[in-house]
C-alpha cells in the first residue's frame, strides 16, 4: 500500500510499505493493504512502517490518517 506522511511544510515520507502502526487516539492501530476505509485522530507517538525486513519509525505529536483505496495519508503535526 501507498503511504504519504506530510505536514504543513514538508513531506516525511512517501512509499510503497506492507504493514503501518499508528498511535492512535484512542490506542495504537495497525492497518494492512486493502484496509477498510477509515479516518482517525492520532496522539503523539511513533508511525512505525514495515516493508518486508525494513521498519521505519515516524515521530509524530499528533495529527490526522486517512485510509482508502490501500492509500494512506498522514496529515502530522
Amino acid at each position: 500500500m501507498n503511504v504519504e506522511i506530510l505536514t504543513a511544510d514538508k513531506s516525511l515520507y512517501t512509499g510503497e510499505v506492507d504493514m503501518a502502526t499508528f498511535p492512535g487516539a484512542d490506542g495504537s492501530f495497525g492497518v494492512l493493504n486493502n484496509h477498510a476505509p477509515m479516518i482517525a485522530s492520532l496522539k503523539a507517538g511513533t508511525i512505525i512502517l514495515k516493508s518486508g525486513q525494513q521498519e521505519e519509525k515516524i515521530e509524530v505529536k499528533g495529527g490526522v490518517v486517512e485510509v482508502l483505496h490501500s492509500k494512506v495519508i498522514v496529515l502530522a503535526e
